[in-house]
């Protein structure tokens, strides 16, 4: 089963792939160019102290990215199966 929520919500060392941008003009066109298009996986690799940005792995890249901007951003992960799934 899939789980799909913002890219702020990813936890740190969890992956995600990208769904949906829900974001137009400057904002959308730069987080097309740094490789957040639909089906990209994404890493959180870290949140600074504040919580803000965050940064992830995006096709081999590390980019901070603001929570504001974030927000934006539909992600899905695969939940995790148990043995008794």
């Amino acid at each position: 089963m899939n789980t799909t929520f913002s890219l702020d919500k990813l936890p740190v060392g969890r992956c995600g792939i990208v769904q949906r941008l829900h974001t137009v003009g400057n904002i959308r066109r730069r987080l097309l160019d740094i490789g957040l298009i639909e089906n990209t996986v994404v890493e959180c690799i870290g949140k600074s102290p504040a919580g803000d940005p965050l940064a992830f792995l995006i096709r081999g890249a590390v980019i901070a990215i603001r929570r504001e901007d974030c927000r934006t951003v539909d992600i899905s992960i695969e939940e995790e199966k148990t043995l008794w799934d």
